[in-house]
């Protein structure tokens, strides 16, 4: 497993924390940590997801995502 660290930009409330948890949560091979406003930490499978896969996740939700080196 591979772990990875976000930065999320347009989140405000619960619900945001909530749709990107979902979103998330819906990929095989990737295990949510933690998701906060602005934040979320997970591990994935780099044989059946890359961060691309998990980054495009947060967007079609709704959100902005960064990787940690790019925040």
């Amino acid at each position: 497993m591979t772990s990875l660290q976000l930065t999320i930009d347009g989140m405000s409330c619960g619900h945001c924390v909530m749709a990107v948890q979902k979103a998330l949560r819906a990929l095989d091979g990737v295990d949510v940590q933690q998701v906060q406003i602005g934040s979320a930490s997970l591990q994935f499978d780099p044989a059946k997801r890359t961060a691309n896969d998990i980054l495009e996740a947060v967007r079609d939700a709704g959100y902005e995502p960064h990787t940690a080196a790019n925040a």
